[in-house]
């Protein structure tokens, strides 16, 4: 067999290149990767043995307690191609796709003692900053305005005391939490449960592409791998890997983000939740883990004072405001929660006639004090 060159390759090292095939072509387990690569000493080696050396090799794996069953043998056998495996290497550089292995420097630390690491590791955008604190934001996709607004505040609030934030592009709090990083310009990393070219749901296009301008986007899953609902339950092992903390927002009793939770508690991670309203069917899940012991978030503050973070610019950033919203606006404002209210039942409150009241609605929302979740309902932003 032909050795691959590696100047065609960029800057991969040929053992670099070969730990790519064991790692892309083949849905093995890390343990398994590492048993039989233990066996012949590398994976170039392995990947140029005779049929013979691989024969005995899973006799010996088998007899250590690593299964490799004669469709793994067949799989290895018929994919040991270079062309295959150049043509592979060729389509991560077209689409801007770089991968880590778990034999690799640069793998994350966090990941390698977790239980069933991923061996590989694909990632379009920035290496991941393994030397900054991380936190993973997560919660109902079929979030409430509630939800919504707490997840893009908080987010912002973080990235802006330079916390990288985690989660998992998928609709509602993830990719809220997504949006509040990037209104900052944080930097923010979307953990996926499909091919690392694919991004699911398809509405969010516009964050897995800008989220790899200071961040990134990062699978196991090689290209062209469709989202099945079996591969999100495994990516969450690597969001709470990766994380500090692990904030819940809005979750059902039986939320999946409860499972990212409890990989979480076996990671030994810090656990926040947001609390809600004992009525609300969305918020039971957060209220239950609080009464588990989870710490309660009722401000960015509570989640840095446990990384001994001073909230100083969150502080200079808050507004005074008599200053910057006239009497009427102030009062309008103070009648407002994260809850949406019908502009009819401000009326009644505020006693305002209703042209004028869309007048101060108006100049609120411009100033970005007020958001509008659906038309003629609206809901007060928090000033964090």
């Amino acid at each position: 067999m032909q050795s691959i060159g590696v100047s065609k390759m960029n800057t991969k090292s040929d053992q670099e290149i070969y730990n790519y095939w064991i790692g892309g072509f083949f849905n093995f387990s890390a343990k398994k990767i590492l048993a039989i690569l233990n066996l012949f000493g590398s994976s170039k080696e392995l990947f140029y043995a005779s049929d013979k050396a691989m024969e005995e090799m899973c006799n010996i794996c088998s007899k250590k307690g690593v299964r490799i069953t004669k469709r793994d043998m067949e799989l290895l056998k018929s994919r040991r191609d270079i062309n295959l495996l150049m043509k592979s290497l060729e389509y991560l550089k077209e689409h801007s796709i770089d991968y880590v292995t778990l034999l690799d420097n640069t793998y994350p630390d966090k990941l390698r003692h977790i239980y069933n690491p991923p061996f590989l590791l694909y990632l379009k955008g920035n290496p991941f900053p393994v030397h900054k604190k991380a936190i993973a934001i997560i919660g109902a996709r079929e979030c409430s305005a509630y939800g919504k607004e707490i997840a893009r505040n908080l987010a912002g609030a973080l990235a802006r005391e330079d916390i990288v934030i985690i989660s998992g592009l998928a609709r509602g709090v993830d990719s809220y939490a997504h949006q509040g990083c990037l209104l900052v310009e944080g930097s923010t990393y979307g953990i996926l449960g499909c091919g690392i070219d694919i991004c699911y749901p398809k509405e969010n296009i516009n964050i897995y592409m800008d989220m790899q301008k200071k961040g990134g986007v990062i699978s196991e899953y090689g290209p062209g791998i469709k989202p099945l609902a079996y591969n999100f339950p495994m990516r969450n092992r690597i969001i709470s890997a990766l994380s500090d903390g692990i904030v819940i927002i809005e979750a059902r009793e039986k939320s999946g983000s409860l499972i990212t939770v409890d990989m979480g508690l076996d990671q030994g991670k810090n656990i926040y939740a947001v609390p809600g309203r004992i009525t609300d069917k969305l918020s039971m899940g957060c209220n239950n883990l609080i009464k588990m012991g989870a710490k309660v978030v009722t401000s960015p503050q509570d989640i840095l004072e446990d990384f001994s973070y001073y909230c100083s610019r969150a502080k200079s950033d808050e507004k005074d405001l008599n200053i910057i919203l006239n009497k009427e606006e102030e009062a309008i404002y103070n009648l407002l929660s994260l809850n949406p209210r019908h502009i009819d039942q401000l009326v009644d409150l505020s006693g305002i006639s209703i042209d004028k009241l869309m007048e101060y609605l108006l100049s609120l929302e411009l100033k970005n004090f007020v958001d509008q979740p659906r038309k003629n309902y609206y809901i007060r932003k928090e000033v964090w």
